[in-house]
């Protein structure tokens, strides 16, 4: 059974590494394109605090070198990983990315580490670390949620990579084994959990990779259809209230037997109702205008 764990465990580490360097494709877009564009940078945080945490877990524990060496190896890459999101990113994203890896990676990783190691002792140190290394692989399984959000809002999934997803699912399921092999829950419940949630984005990831997102461009037409229907029943309204004034004049003047003609300008202006659907919004601003301060003299 020690040999077979240590051969799942070791398969583990393999597919650990390959889930930890899944985000090289997409930090290589990052610098080529010198943007961070729609990429979330939550899950490296989160992934950088979790791996760790964990490093200093296996440190803890009797016979967690397989821990140390995988997650060891994550925290030098999520390290690199958040420091170029924070060169790329925009500046107000920057700033708090800098406070969010201030507060979290550097503050409550040193201060998790200072009290274990000062005022907790015995299993209870390793009770303690072991909550805190399952709530945080929770994390990281959870962040990439607005990633699935987006790709669910946007119906694409070019900003939820394949490969991250893909390796997510099959370490959540690699260590979720070892764990029942070891009896380790703190390794078991978050991995089966993190199985779970790299099943599903892997089902959203079928479901959208082939559709293509709504057009920028088709969404403000049809806004600019919208404000230009409101603006023909505005305009429609005020011609109504117009002519129900003329009726009124009408019925006075029908006493001395004489109808008013409509003059040119009217006849213009019903033509520009025809027209206003076809107008830009500089022009139906403008009709706006000319409609509501009636015909010239």
């Amino acid at each position: 059974m020690a040999s077979l764990s240590f051969i799942v465990g070791l398969i583990g580490n393999i597919i650990s590494i390959l889930v930890f360097a899944s985000p090289i494709a997409t930090f290589k877009r990052v610098v080529k394109k010198k943007s961070i564009e729609n990429y979330k940078g939550l899950p490296y945080v989160c992934t950088l605090l979790s791996t760790s945490m964990w490093s200093f877990y296996g440190l803890v524990k009797p016979g967690g070198l397989l821990i140390v060496t995988v997650n060891g190896a994550g925290t030098v890459l999520e390290a690199i990983y958040v420091t170029l999101y924070i060169i790329f990113a925009p500046k107000d994203t920057r700033v708090k990315m800098i406070k969010l890896v201030a507060l979290l990676n550097i503050g409550s990783l040193g201060v998790v580490i200072a009290v274990t190691l000062l005022a907790i002792h015995g299993s209870l140190r390793l009770l303690v670390l072991g909550f805190m290394c399952a709530g945080l692989t929770l994390g990281m399984y959870a962040s990439p949620l607005g990633a699935m959000r987006t790709v669910i809002v946007t119906k694409s999934v070019e900003y939820m990579p394949f490969s991250l997803s893909f390796f997510l699912f099959l370490n959540g399921g690699v260590w979720s084994l070892y764990a029942a092999l070891v009896k380790d829950y703190f390794v078991g419940v978050p991995n089966a959990i993190g199985f779970f949630l790299g099943s599903a984005q892997l089902v959203l990831y079928a479901v959208y990779r082939r559709k293509k997102p709504t057009p920028k461009k088709t969404a403000e037409k049809d806004e600019e259809e919208q404000g230009s229907a409101h603006l023909v029943r505005d305009i429609e309204m005020k011609q109504r209230e117009e002519n129900g004034e003329e009726t009124g004049k009408n019925r006075a003047l029908h006493k001395e037997r004489s109808l008013p003609k409509q003059g040119p300008a009217r006849l213009h202006s019903l033509k520009k109702i025809v027209k206003a659907n076809t107008l830009n919004p500089y022009e139906l601003q403008a009709l706006r205008v000319d409609v509501e301060n009636g015909p010239g003299p």
